[in-house]
């Protein structure tokens, strides 16, 4: 049988095929052939678990890396502010680069410096050393979740892409929340440098599977838009630091953040209207003339900001006010992840037998309101089933919402552009997730100071039947314990109400995108081949 794939290193000179007019197939064929497609599963997911992991993996170890690189408490965030920067700015370089150099160069490039990137991070001695070796260690990361998706697409039939798709969600999704065990684990057991040692041999292993198996999408020349480019980069890098550094800054109280924000509006302005006008701009225009990778880009936005944010409330909420211990907090927060992964498998079987995946979107975005709503009656007094039940009730929906979704906005894309459609998709999920971190954190920091004014203004004689605050003063030590017993009630509560206001936030944002899944065209069916296919995973 004969295969329409191209040559590994080879040149695509077919003519390009308009992104939002894709012919229905002729068989149901994987556009690259593979012998051993469930090993090359494996290899291409565990790398990209192992770089899903470094988003969140280091976060539990900076008080222990603080003392190691000399650093201080406002300083030591760069370890992170770096990853995230370096990640966003390369993202976009992702389509290019595969065009030019070969999706399997690039891959394998990725996976390399990000081996070599984690071993200097894990031997860094200052805290100049592992920020610089962070930026090295992001960029590679950052394109490794496009060019995993793509493969995982490339490699399966349509028929079988679904399944795929919840293979490569479940590791998309379920890393962030194992990263904060598995690094609380390693270094109490441990040292925090193998939060970044560990990435060695797993990075091995998998470069010694992509090298073996993985086949390549052909090359074609493509001009580098370097204005292109360097806006979209400024624009990028500066908004990424007004979030990061704005809640230290108290936000546009400080003219840094300010400047910021003025730069990255502008450069994102002059990246539009470049898009628009160039002859050879970054990204092929035709591309924004698909309705469902727009619109899917716009639904990853949403749910980064539901999944990152979420994880960024929730563990020092259950730590500081439920005074729950690191390991029994990640425990608790496990059940979102089965939710998360029985979700994503029931969703790809039943979009793989035809179910429309739009009834699944909008079904996931009315159970993660659900469950934000119900997160809105929490009170500082219940136990942890509150936890476990709302956890499993959002992974559910979360499943639900990533995996239709992903197979919707790639659905009508030509196979040539996936994977910038793939760098645009994961781009929006990481601009969404960072802007969600940043906005509920500032929003809990100054909640809590309002809630705890006004509640305790309310702090009298008249209110409390047994103890008169202006005695307190007069009581000595006795009295300093009543005025302390009291002022930390009143911060309990404070927090507590404050958490909840973050919560109806995100509950009134799922409920705007749910007029979204309006846009979203249902993907066609893929024709049966009268020849044999393989299965997805051998």
């Amino acid at each position: 049988m004969a295969t329409a794939n191209p040559p590994v290193g080879g040149v695509n000179r077919a003519a390009p095929v308009p992104a939002s007019e894709v012919p229905e197939p002729l068989e149901d064929r994987a556009a690259l052939h593979t012998d051993h497609r469930g090993l090359l599963t494996f290899g291409v997911m565990a790398a990209t678990i192992m770089q899903i992991l470094d988003t969140t993996i280091a976060n539990v170890a900076l008080p222990h890396m603080e003392a190691s690189l000399s650093a201080t408490a406002d300083t030591i965030t760069w370890v992170l502010t770096s990853y995230i920067v370096a990640s966003a700015v390369a993202i976009p370089l992702t389509g290019w680069m595969s065009d030019r150099f070969g999706s399997r160069n690039l891959f394998l490039s990725a996976v390399a410096g990000f081996i070599l990137a984690s071993m200097l991070c894990g031997l860094a001695t200052n805290l100049e050393e592992m920020v610089a070796f962070r930026l090295l260690q992001g960029i590679a990361a950052a394109f490794m979740n496009p060019l995993s998706q793509t493969v995982l697409m490339d490699i399966n039939p349509k028929s079988k892409q679904a399944s795929a798709m919840s293979v490569w969600g479940m590791g998309i999704m379920i890393g962030p929340i194992l990263g904060p065990v598995i690094g609380g684990w390693l270094t109490e057991n441990y040292d925090w440098r193998w939060c970044f040692y560990v990435n060695v041999p797993v990075g091995i292993a998998c470069f010694a599977i992509l090298w073996a198996l993985l086949p390549s999408r052909g090359t074609k020349q493509r001009k580098f838009d370097l204005f292109g480019f360097t806006t979209l980069a400024l624009a990028l890098s500066t908004f990424q630091l007004m979030l990061d550094r704005g809640q230290t800054q108290d936000w546009f109280s400080s003219w840094e953040v300010w400047t910021e924000g003025m730069i990255a509006l502008s450069a994102a302005w002059m990246f539009v209207v470049h898009m628009v006008t160039a002859k050879n701009p970054m990204f092929d225009r035709s591309i924004f003339a698909n309705r469902n990778l727009i619109t899917g880009m716009c639904f990853m936005a949403v749910n980064g900001v539901l999944m990152t944010a979420t994880l960024a409330l929730l563990p020092p909420m259950m730590q500081n006010l439920f005074n729950y211990p690191v390991l029994t907090t990640g425990l608790l927060l496990m059940p979102r992840g089965i939710g998360i992964m029985a979700s994503m498998a029931v969703a790809g079987r039943l979009t793989a037998r035809g179910f429309d995946p739009r009834l699944l979107v909008g079904s996931g975005l009315l159970i993660v309101t659900y469950s934000l709503w119900e997160m809105t009656g929490w009170t500082v007094e219940m136990g942890s089933t509150p936890f476990i039940v709302t956890g499993l009730t959002q992974g559910i929906g979360l499943g639900l919402i990533f995996i239709p979704l992903n197979i919707i906005a790639f659905a009508t894309l030509s196979p040539q552009y996936r994977t910038e459609g793939s760098s645009l998709m994961n781009l929006f999920r990481n601009i969404g997730g960072s802007a969600g971190i940043s906005i509920v954190t500032a929003l809990l920091a100054r909640n809590i100071q309002i809630s705890h004014l006004e509640m305790g203004g309310h702090i009298t004689a008249y209110s409390l039947s047994s103890i008169d605050p202006s005695i307190a003063s007069v009581l000595g030590s006795a009295g300093e314990t009543v005025t302390a017993m009291m002022d930390a009630a009143v911060n309990q509560q404070a927090a507590m109400i404050a958490y909840l206001d973050d919560f109806k936030l995100m509950m009134f944002l799922t409920m705007g995108a749910l007029p979204l899944v309006l846009l979203l065209r249902r993907p066609p069916k893929p024709k049966k081949s009268d020849e044999p296919v393989h299965v997805a995973f051998e």
